[in-house]
């Protein structure tokens, strides 16, 4: 199996989800284990030499000037990870706390954090054999790092907690027992080490970029649909036109859009009709949905240089020059997961208005998408899920960076907030993931009447493959069901697969 050397590679989001689901494997090879014992021997040196330095041989937050003794420094991280502990709320996904241990190795591989070997290599352990450990998802305020969550991450390091164990969640003990292991004790550093950093974040921005950019081609082939259905126009696609505003996501979308509609009979059975203009959510897709896609861009740049960055504190250059800073805060990326809140909300926002178009009962497409309404309400109650979902994803809109609590005493007076930012943004892309469902199943429903009139190949393919599971509906029916069977479309990806496949078939170049 192709492998990933933690602490010298470079780490992309990509790379970290494929270490995820076990398509790549993470080592520590013989360079980065020098760095890394090259750290560790630093702060040996710093304990025996009585140097006072943050968090090796002090207390923690507001106790930054309690010294510790020597004999207490190792009881120090033992209990940092006992007293973080202190998460509610939901628990986090498998994934979510396996791409957070990924992202934790890398940081500490790189030897600025007077991490042991032996403790990156149990971390390793957990994520080779998918032993993963229970992590609540509330409690991080986003600076000095995840504190919180990476606590009750690393926990089972030192014989607490409870990890997921062959689809079953178990104590660590009991789980030791069956592996044959026995808790590690942290060294000086260590436990500050682990808990200091933003993988918590960073984890879920790492999902929410992946499912973000499925979002955005999966929204462009649906806003094509939909717009085939009514019979828009294609002329607010027009490379001229684009030429004169040329923001890269807007210049793309716009291309996309021109090529999925490609040699549609369509199109064509319409360009000399007597309209002037579409509603801006058919014209407007390019600058809406090209928006959104600058906003992706802008994230997918940040996480990469978070992913592989070093946040913990303090940071170790060698035995006798240490910084404590403020790598931990969670600000760089908080801003740009808000932003892209926003971003993502407007593409449900704008999808919701194709689905109400669609309902309208013009261009010569029955009233609510079906042909005998009154008896049945076709699919009026959809677009009501839609706006309520829509209406939702608003109000996660708030920043949550706009705000600070001080805490520790005011010792940590600034806060990012940012694990809410990550959070919230992958609720707001699960909520849009039914909202372009809903407009999947109608823009699918009203296609079927403009037959025997064809779109373009690649449109002609995606429909094909929606009605191999998603029946016409000719009388009401339990639409939650079709909602939930386009979701599965949407988040398998299966429209934007079919599309490259057709287009590169076909030689179009969809998304240059």
């Amino acid at each position: 199996m192709e492998k990933f050397d933690y602490g010298l590679d470079t780490l992309t989001i990509e790379d970290a989800l494929r270490i995820a689901n076990g398509n790549l494997i993470g080592i520590i090879n013989e360079e980065a284990s020098k760095n890394i014992q090259a750290s560790t021997d630093a702060v040996n040196s710093i304990v025996k030499n009585k140097k006072t330095v943050y968090g090796i041989n002090t207390g923690f937050g507001s106790l930054c000037k309690t010294t510790i003794s020597e004999e207490d420094t190792k009881k120090l991280q033992y209990n940092i990870l006992r007293s973080h502990s202190a998460g509610v709320g939901e628990l986090i996904s498998k994934e979510t706390a396996k791409i957070m241990m990924i992202l934790k190795v890398h940081a500490l591989s790189f030897g600025f954090s007077g991490i042991r070997r032996e403790t990156l290599d149990r971390i390793i352990w957990h994520i080779n054999n998918n032993i993963i450990p229970i992590v609540p998802s509330q409690g991080s305020v986003g600076a000095s790092g995840d504190l919180v969550p990476l606590s009750h991450l690393f926990l089972p390091l030192i014989g607490l907690g409870s990890v997921e164990y062959r689809g079953k969640t178990i104590t660590t003990d009991e789980m030791f027992k069956k592996e044959g292991l026995s808790p590690l004790e942290l060294g000086p550093k260590e436990g500050l080490a682990l808990i200091n950093g933003t993988q918590f974040m960073a984890a879920n921005a790492v999902i929410a970029v992946s499912k973000f950019k499925n979002i955005l081609d999966n929204a462009d082939i649906i806003g094509a649909m939909t717009l085939e259905s009514l019979f828009g126009s294609v002329k607010p696609f027009d490379k001229a036109l684009h030429k004169l505003r040329p923001y890269s996501g807007t210049t793309l979308v716009a291309n996309r859009l021109r090529n999925l509609l490609k040699n549609s009979e369509m199109v064509e059975s319409h360009l000399n009709c007597d309209r002037v203009q579409d509603p801006y959510s058919l014209r407007c897709m390019p600058q809406v949905h090209g928006a959104s896609r600058n906003a992706w861009s802008h994230l997918n740049e940040i996480i990469e240089i978070e992913l592989n960055s070093v946040t913990d504190n303090p940071i170790i250059l060698d035995k006798d020059n240490t910084i404590s800073g403020g790598n931990f805060h969670g600000q760089p990326i908080a801003l740009p997961l808000d932003y892209a809140a926003f971003a993502v909300s407007e593409l449900g926002n704008i999808s919701d208005r194709r689905t109400y178009l669609l309902l309208e009962g013009k261009n010569g497409l029955p009233e609510l998408l079906m042909k005998d309404t009154g008896v049945n309400s076709g699919f009026m109650i959809p677009q009501y899920t839609s706006a309520a979902l829509v209406s939702e994803n608003k109000t996660l809109c708030f920043p949550a960076s706009a705000d600070s609590i001080p805490t520790s005493l005011g010792q940590e007076d600034h806060v990012s907030m940012g694990s809410i930012s990550a959070r919230k943004l992958n609720r707001i892309i699960d909520n849009l993931e039914n909202i372009l469902a809903v407009e999947l199943v109608c823009a699918a429903q009203a296609f079927d009447f403009r037959k025997p009139l064809k779109s373009s190949k690649i449109i002609e393919a995606c429909h094909n493959a929606i009605r191999e599971d998603i029946d016409h509906a000719c009388e009401d029916r339990i639409f939650s069901k079709d909602i939930e069977i386009a979701r599965k479309i949407i988040s398998e990806k299966r429209l934007v697969t079919i599309s490259e496949k057709v287009a590169n078939k076909e030689k179009i170049k969809l998304n240059k």
